[in-house]
């Protein structure tokens, strides 16, 4: 599906904001501090569930506000309207699919999945392997039917042993088979997804960067034991931190250059590079294996790239046919094409061009 009307309630220093989306080139521009990035914090948000930017949501309403409101109607695949909304108060988060309540944040990114590129894309590279489990089990989720829900019950297990090695550590291995059970279910799609990826993962690193950057899934336990093994062996050290060290919570993707890790290496500039070429690898693979046309958000994707680089990167971007939402310091922004409709962001408001 991809995203038609949008309308935005405060929203960090947007008061109120009303949008028609088209389904090719959207270009928003403004200058700094106008509310560029919120906007497309919105849609992201309206597919996720969180920003792309803080994991805290109720830093995103308007000072001053008790709660922020983000609507939105959606162009399903035979041209029917989906009304899809997501509010955020200081008391409860509440998302809306249909004029249904949503079970779950996960059926937000079933209806309208979108993926963000932003100035700060490096920190996929640079950072802890949270971020890059997120990055893979988004794209996992669209092209697993049975993952979400094996990983809903993963999480609840682990809460229910990390609670028994802290308050009775001999009733923390009852849970030993279920999670092993779902941990190596989960453990198996991630590693299909993997090497479903890697054809698409050299193609676009190489094309973007130039670099020969390997990716290697690392599931969270040794390649040697099972999952329940792996939880036998750990379970001194578990008793002794508090903490299940084991599974696919501790998963991982791996990015090396000539045997190094990426982030010792690469540049930040090259890093970006990297992590984009993760992004629209992974798109392409989304395509390919489910037909889905997804919406990509480029938050000044010109930032900190030289002109050959930024000519690479657009190449890929038009290659995936996707709908686009782009901003720019700059009405002229002529990036990819000419867009099919411009708005303005001057202090929160949007002026429709």
């Amino acid at each position: 599906m991809s995203l038609r009307e949008l309308v935005v309630s405060n929203l960090r220093c947007i008061e109120h904001a009303e949008l028609e989306i088209t389904p090719g080139v959207t270009l928003v521009w403004g200058g700094n501090g106008s509310g560029k990035t919120s906007l497309l914090e919105a849609m992201f948000l309206l597919a996720r569930g969180r920003s792309f930017r803080t994991r805290n949501n109720e830093r995103l309403i308007r000072r001053g506000q008790n709660h922020l409101r983000v609507t939105g109607h959606l162009l399903g695949p035979t041209g029917q309207d989906v009304p899809v909304g997501f509010e955020v108060s200081r008391d409860e988060t509440v998302a809306r699919i249909a004029g249904r309540p949503a079970q779950s944040l996960a059926e937000l990114a079933q209806a309208f999945p979108v993926q963000a590129i932003d100035p700060g894309v490096h920190r996929l590279v640079e950072e802890g392997g949270h971020r890059r489990r997120r990055w893979m089990d988004w794209a996992v989720f669209h092209v697993e039917p049975r993952f979400m829900d094996e990983w809903l019950r993963y999480s609840r297990a682990l809460r229910q042993r990390n609670a028994a090695l802290k308050g009775d550590p001999v009733q923390a291995t009852a849970w030993d088979p279920e999670l092993a059970r779902l941990g190596e279910s989960i453990a198996q799609a991630r590693g299909r997804f993997v090497e479903q990826l890697i054809p698409h993962w050299r193609t676009v690193v190489s094309a973007l960067s130039g670099l020969d950057v390997e990716l290697h899934y690392l599931r969270g336990w040794s390649q040697e034991h099972s999952l329940l093994e792996a939880l036998a062996a750990s379970r001194a050290r578990d008793e002794a931190r508090q903490l299940t060290h084991a599974g696919p919570h501790r998963a991982d993707v791996s990015l090396r250059l000539d045997g190094r890790a990426a982030r010792e290496v690469l540049s930040r500039g090259q890093q970006k590079l990297v992590a984009a070429a993760m992004m629209l690898a992974q798109l392409r693979l989304l395509q390919d294996a489910t037909q889905t046309i997804p919406t990509l958000l480029l938050d000044d994707p010109a930032a900190e790239l030289d002109g050959d680089h930024l000519g690479r990167f657009i190449e890929q971007v038009k290659a995936l046919r996707s709908q686009l939402v782009v901003t720019s310091l700059h009405a002229e922004s002529r990036l990819f094409g000419a867009p099919d409709r411009t708005f303005r962001m001057v202090q929160g408001r949007v002026q429709p061009l």
